[in-house]
């Protein structure tokens, strides 16, 4: 029996469970939706709307306020009534257990809220526009009105410089005393919003306006005044020139100043008419091109003075240069006698030559040039000044070959006393050898010694060749420094190493016959030394001393280098 009850009795807990967790939800869905409810109600409708009735309750005012007043009245009084009484059915369903039924009345009930809260919001949007648009027409009627009486004052005291454009501008202000009068009828009315159409449509005829009452006078004075007054300047400065002599056709000034005079007359016309979108423009192009005129008939005048200062100086460089490069050709034929010159160094001076005749030959052409005044200054500065690189650069080349010509026989002294300080070297190491205490010179050292004399040998003759070439001469001393470098290297560690194997085999003497292999191994060093292999008895001696007494070696070391240093 137990069996069968606790089942049933299972089954009911859950659906006891089940029921109270449908019911806690649809209940706190149901107060969500209160809240929701409450949250539309409360917004800010009415104290939007008492804003509004302060305005003048006439025409649009009183027409918007009544329909947003009765449209949030039926909101309120019906709708979100009606929702709240609903609430209150759907609790009855749940504690009905109806819980679907339920599920779909509050899925009804929030989209009325949703729809009532929409409809809340663009009321209360329509609300703001109104009450900001008379805050900002308020404000911007004030300010075109300033404007609009700076602009009049301005045409009255200023009217010559307006000109012919005064007229159309006075008509175009004319338009607002009677959109002002417009307005303030519209603000009594309450017709706000048609007045701020009338607000903005003013803002944009004033914008127009201002900016040609603004623009118009400069405009005028550029074309009026301005730019006729540099053409005028322009044309005296041409003709003054050309009565001084000066070429000037190419810069084609007659043909440009009259076509800027034809333009002026149309771009006058424009700003009358007051259409001045691309005036600005245009006269920003021709005062580019006044400067460029300017700036080209400066350029003629200050060629001409660099002409007249470097015309005469130009010609006596070339005579210089000319003279200097001819004076080191027989400097050159004169060094070749005694010292090589490469086919490169020889041919210099006679290409610079050449270079030279052929800077003459430009030269002479530019002083029919000058003189015939059929050229314009500025292309003879052109060719005056690549003339004077040109000859500045021979001048340097010619400079350096020089130098280079006193420079052999500085080299060939220098080439003398190396040798004689290599020889001293090469004698040096010959004494060393001699006074080293060996047995013989082994074959190494012979045969560097003589690879170096040998070197040394060809230096000497190629300083007594006549011709002397130098190249070769520094060329055999580098040669010769490496060798007797190498060799210099090699005799002292031979030096060092007989210095070594010596105080080694003495002090390995005392372990003669007292230690096993001792004699063997001492006699062994001994015999590679007297066959001149002292890296083999060094080698045989060190390991030997060092296995009978460890780090003797080292001290042997340290007493051989002391010995080395004071010999």
């Amino acid at each position: 029996m137990i069996n069968y009850i606790i089942p049933i009795v299972i089954v009911l807990l859950v659906f006891v469970v089940v029921v109270i967790v449908y019911r806690k939800k649809h209940h706190n869905e149901i107060s969500r939706l209160e809240q929701k409810r409450l949250d539309v109600e409360m917004k800010p409708v009415l104290e939007e709307l008492s804003k509004v009735k302060q305005l003048n309750m006439n025409g649009q005012a009183e027409e918007m306020f009544e329909r947003w007043r009765n449209k949030w009245t039926e909101l309120i009084d019906v709708d979100l009534k009606n929702a709240g009484e609903a609430l209150l059915k759907i609790e009855d369903s749940v504690d009905k257990f109806q819980f679907k039924n339920a599920t779909a009345q509050e899925q009804e009930i929030e989209q009325i809220i949703d729809r009532v809260d929409g409809e809340t919001e663009l009321i209360l949007t329509e609300l703001n526009e109104l009450i900001e648009s008379e805050e900002n027409s308020r404000v911007e009627i004030e300010k075109l009105k300033l404007d609009y009486r700076t602009a009049r004052k301005t045409l009255l005291a200023h009217q010559y410089s307006f000109g012919a454009a005064g007229e159309p501008l006075e008509k175009k202000l004319e338009v607002f005393p009677g959109q002002f009068e417009e307005y303030d009828v519209l603000i009594s009315q309450g017709n706000y919003l048609q007045a701020k159409d009338i607000v903005n449509e003013l803002d944009r005829i004033g914008k127009e306006i201002f900016q040609l009452i603004s623009e118009i006078p400069n405009l005028l004075t550029e074309i009026q005044h301005k730019i006729p007054n540099d053409v005028k300047d322009i044309r005296n400065g041409f003709n003054e020139m050309q009565e001084q002599s000066f070429f000037l056709l190419h810069l084609e000034i007659p043909e440009k100043l009259e076509s800027i005079e034809q333009i002026l007359p149309p771009l006058k016309e424009e700003v009358i008419n007051l259409k001045t979108e691309n005036v600005s423009s245009q006269i920003e192009s021709i005062k580019r091109e006044i400067d460029g005129l300017y700036d080209a008939l400066e350029g003629e005048a200050i060629a001409k003075l660099y002409v007249d200062e470097n015309f005469d100086k130009m010609g006596e460089r070339l005579d210089e240069v000319s003279g200097f490069i001819d004076y080191i050709k027989s400097e050159a034929d004169k060094v070749q006698l005694s010292y090589h010159l490469t086919d490169v160094e020889i041919a210099l001076p006679i290409n610079a030559r050449s270079a030279m005749n052929s800077y003459q030959q430009r030269y002479d052409l530019l002083a029919i040039e000058v003189t015939e005044e059929q050229s314009a200054y500025s292309s003879l500065k052109e060719e005056l000044e690549d003339l004077k690189k040109l000859v500045d650069v021979q001048f340097e080349q010619a400079q350096m070959y020089s130098n280079k010509l006193v420079d052999l026989r500085v080299h060939e002294n220098d080439g003398r006393a190396e040798l004689s300080k290599l020889e001293d070297r090469q004698r040096e190491l010959k004494r060393k050898v001699q006074k080293a205490n060996i047995p013989g010179v082994p074959d190494e050292i012979t045969a560097r010694l003589h690879e170096s004399e040998l070197q040394l040998q060809t230096i000497r003759e190629e300083l007594l060749e006549i011709p002397i070439n130098v190249g070769v001469i520094a060329a055999g001393i580098e040669k010769s420094d490496i060798l007797i470098s190498e060799a210099e290297e090699v005799i002292q560690e031979m030096i060092n190493n007989v210095q070594l194997i010596e105080l080694l085999i003495q002090y390995g003497n005392r372990y003669r016959m007292a230690k096993p292999g001792m004699d063997e191994k001492l006699t062994e060093a001994e015999k590679a030394f007297r066959d001149l292999r002292f890296n083999r008895a060094l080698e045989v001696a060190a390991i030997a001393v060092d296995s009978a007494e460890p780090g003797s070696l080292k001290k042997m070391e340290e007493i051989a280098k002391e010995a080395v240093l004071k010999s």
